[in-house]
């Protein structure tokens, strides 16, 4: 099927109303499914299209579209709407606390490593990082809804509804950013240890020796090494720091799971104290886990875009911790894009799966995640055609790997990528009880997301029409896991549909996968936004149509009189004159209109032409 955002979001913006408001009232549903991350994801999926689309507003009711208002009938009309989503804001900012201060539990989302032992509600307590990520996204989409939306009511009752929300949302933005910030960690690698070796295995594909791998880890990563070392803003021990000095041991940096254990307090002003409340100990050992890094980094990429900025929704001591995150995310994104492609002729990305190296598990889920972090690099810098192309192949694989294109053989394994999805212990939570894991069901929604944010960056029509086939491929597999009957129609997620050998769903939607596809469709926007590739081979014919057709109408009305202004005949050289101009307009942007625009003015030159030398003319 063909991508187009804005029709598909409109669809899920219906099936979202429908399941989520009963006669105009948000309902949450039952709260044994519920949770900070799932009620996040849930919101997230009409806050994020609307705040970051235009057509798509509902902060402004006399602006509010037609056919987005029919979508979201169900919620009331356009000046109910931006109302409704005030109170579901406040029941969301009002639910997840303890006592003033904001919690950010896993709840549900936890699950135990032993079928056969129950979660203590301690662990269910505990925080995670998805959470401090989501939370991220949505106060900062919630502020910004907040903003524009306050200057378009004059109803007092509202105004301090909204003031009081503004509140909440930005006492639960600190807290999210803190807890980010205490949840980074920096992993030293003894060489000689399992982990060590399995660094090396994966840097150097059994194509370098440990010395080899070691050397060219020394040379590659100098300048970071010493940048993490001698950071006193990132708050690592003394021990930490001493263990990286030494050459002989490698590191990995990123986000564990919840907070680690012995993270040093962030000092803060002391009203932002009283309301973030005590900061917990942690408990996550401190080594850093690919799904929980790309997902802290993809909320910090929202918190330093230009569209924040621009709106100004942070306060001083919320800039300076966005600062810290910066810090954090550009290491990060530094060290991960390095290790992808370690090796110029032999990417270990390429190495399909991914073994992670304090969890010691492989997945081509985990390849995934370093894809996504490349994705972000390359949206950041320059990146070359070659590069691009590598990538695409990547993909290409990890869909096939994947059973999104392709077909499926019996019991194949790889269905377990979507379900139940990949589970990954939560190592240090093994303290608290029974040893937990966190599942991730989502690899569908992730790839379809990275091949749209590669097709925005290619300049190659050739990889683009890789990417967008693949795009199309993909998104087929994700709509055909909608849900069709009972609980959450026309929502995610059903992966039988499409793979009839996988366990049954669970009986509500899953928040998650629809997110992550509302996610897929505004990045589709975001390509469909920006300017099509410019075709080098194009330009040139397209020049030269203009110039003959230009030299063809300049003869054209140097022979023959000029015919009056109200006439059909004016009309239609005045017609020829402006598709000429446009095509000069636009031969440097749209070479391809271009050449069509003109291409079409010398057809009908010829024409005339042709009736002239019919009548005798000369």
């Amino acid at each position: 099927m063909r991508i187009k955002p804005r029709q598909l979001l409109l669809e899920v913006w219906q099936a979202l109303a429908h399941h989520s408001f009963t006669n105009g009232t948000w309902s949450w549903g039952a709260p044994a499914g519920r949770s900070s991350v799932a009620d996040a994801e849930r919101l997230l999926c009409l806050l994020y299209p609307a705040t970051e689309i235009q057509a798509f507003r509902l902060d402004d009711p006399d602006t509010t579209q037609r056919d987005v208002k029919a979508a979201l009938s169900d919620a009331g009309d356009a000046t109910e709407i931006p109302l409704r989503l005030v109170d579901a804001l406040s029941q969301f900012m009002q639910g997840h606390r303890r006592g003033q201060a904001p919690v950010f539990s896993g709840g549900p989302c936890f699950a135990s490593a032993d079928a056969e032992q129950e979660l203590s509600e301690e662990q269910r307590k505990v925080d995670v990082v998805d959470s401090y990520s989501m939370s991220v996204s949505l106060c900062l989409a919630a502020l910004g809804f907040l903003k524009v939306y306050r200057g378009r009511t004059g109803r007092q009752t509202v105004l301090e509804r909204i003031d009081h929300l503004r509140s909440d949302t930005s006492a639960r933005l600190t807290a999210a950013l803190v807890g980010l910030l205490r949840s980074f960690t920096v992993h030293v690698v003894d060489i000689s240890s399992q982990e060590g070796r399995g660094l090396v295995r994966l840097l150097g594909r059994e194509h370098l020796s440990e010395r080899q791998v070691l050397e060219r880890f020394q040379r590659r990563f100098t300048s970071l090494r010493a940048l993490i070392t001698e950071s006193v803003a990132l708050g690592l021990t003394a021990d930490v720091r001493e263990e990286l000095r030494n050459d002989d041991r490698l590191f990995e940096c990123g986000w564990a799971w919840s907070v680690v254990r012995g993270a040093p307090e962030i000092a803060l002003e002391p009203e932002s104290e009283s309301i973030v409340g005590p900061q917990p100990s942690g408990i996550a050992r401190p080594v850093p886990y690919l799904h929980f890094t790309v997902v802290a980094m993809d909320g910090i990429i929202d918190l330093l875009s230009d569209r924040t900025l621009v709106l100004g929704v942070l306060d001083p001591e919320q800039q300076k911790l966005a600062e810290a995150l910066r810090l954090r995310w550009e290491i990060t994104q530094q060290y991960w894009a390095a290790v992808a492609r370690f090796e110029e002729n032999a990417w270990p990305l390429e190495d399909i799966p991914w073994r992670t190296t304090a969890q010691q598990l492989e997945s081509e889920y985990f390849s995934l995640t370093v894809v996504s972090i490349l994705v972000h690099d390359m949206m950041r810098r320059r990146t070359t055609d070659h590069d691009l192309t590598r990538l695409v192949g990547v993909m290409e694989r990890l869909a096939e790997r994947g059973r999104i294109t392709g077909g499926t053989s019996q019991n194949d394994p790889a269905i377990g990528l979507h379900s139940p999805g990949v589970a990954m212990p939560l190592l240090g939570s093994e303290e608290l009880g029974p040893a937990m894991t966190w599942v991730m069901s989502d690899f569908s929604t992730q790839l379809l997301k990275r091949v749209v944010q590669l097709c925005s960056l290619s300049r190659s029509t050739a990889s683009e029409e890789r990417l967008l086939n693949l795009a199309e491929s993909v998104l087929d597999h994700v709509w055909g896991r909608r849900i069709k009957e009972g609980d959450g129609i026309g929502l995610w997620d059903d992966v039988r549909a499409v793979h009839p050998e996988s366990p049954a769903r669970t009986r509500t939607p899953s928040w998650r996968i629809t997110e992550r596809v509302a996610e897929c469709l505004v990045a589709a926007h975001v390509l469909y936004a920006q300017p099509p590739i410019r075709s080098l081979e194009v330009s040139t014919p397209a020049r030269e149509a203009i110039s003959e057709a230009a030299h063809l109408l300049g003869r054209e009305q140097e022979n023959h009189p000029a015919p009056a202004p109200r006439t059909s005949q004016g009309q239609w050289i005045r017609g020829v004159e402006a598709d000429l101009s446009r095509a000069r307009t636009l031969v440097d942007r749209q070479p391809g209109t271009a050449l069509a625009l003109a291409l079409d003015v010398l057809a009908r030159l010829d024409t005339l032409s042709r009736a002239r030398n019919a009548d005798g003319e000369v």
